[in-house]
């Protein structure tokens, strides 16, 4: 833990406890919280074994506050999501859609990271994987707030939902995280254009397949059976 990293983890506590007191509807606040339950102890435990970057772990503090922001004041109800409304000439409060727009923008240069560090993925893959990623959190998430929703009380199902009478939400929360990631990757890789001098020779061998290369399916398991 460097300096700078426990001013992220003072930065995220000190939000997340002015998020605990008098929240909108504490119910909804709960059930928001789950996730930050489950995933905060998990980064901090991955940090022992695969340390990012300042900036990776910047991006995902930022995000983590956007979340409790709109778990204290549930998000259909989220002031700036008001102000986002007058501004866009929407329907309705825009927070959420934020905040899904942030989900990608902000978390698939870790994601990024992750893929280059540990797969070892260069090139073309490295821009696209995280995207894809992002796609499949978000739809997860989706599924999982069907799930959530569907098993508590009414009041506090839609509260969480957040859908405010959208019946395509679900599917406009997965694009704004899919615009999110494909803003944040076009820019990374246009840093790495202009930066990286292996740019070119990078993407050019990510879609190039190695000598000696077989085929997988059955013909490995054909192998493995020793056959």
């Amino acid at each position: 833990m460097t300096r700078y990293y426990w001013i992220l983890l003072g930065a995220f506590a000190g939000v997340w406890s002015w998020s605990a007191i008098g929240p909108v509807y504490a119910r909804n606040w709960i059930l928001e919280n789950m996730l930050v339950l489950a995933f905060v102890p998990v980064i901090l435990l991955l940090g022992r074994y695969l340390k990012l970057s300042n900036l990776s772990y910047t991006l995902i503090t930022v995000f983590m506050i956007l979340h409790l922001v709109g778990a204290h004041y549930t998000y259909e109800k989220v002031p700036f999501g008001f102000v986002l409304q007058g501004w866009l000439g929407a329907s309705r409060n825009m927070y959420d859609r934020l905040v899904h727009f942030s989900f990608g923008l902000l978390l698939a240069y870790p994601v990024r990271e992750m893929f280059m560090r540990v797969a070892r993925v260069k090139g073309f893959w490295s821009f696209y994987l995280p995207l894809d990623v992002t796609l499949a959190f978000s739809a997860a998430y989706e599924i999982i707030e069907w799930l959530v929703a569907a098993n508590v009380d009414a009041a506090a199902g839609l509260a969480f939902l957040g859908s405010q009478g959208d019946i395509w939400d679900a599917q406009k929360d997965m694009l704004m995280a899919g615009v999110g990631a494909c803003v944040a990757m076009t820019a990374i890789m246009g840093v790495n254009w202009k930066y990286n001098p292996e740019f070119w020779r990078e993407m050019r061998e990510s879609f190039t397949i190695r000598p000696h290369d077989e085929p997988m399916g059955e013909a490995l398991l054909k192998k493995w059976q020793g056959g």
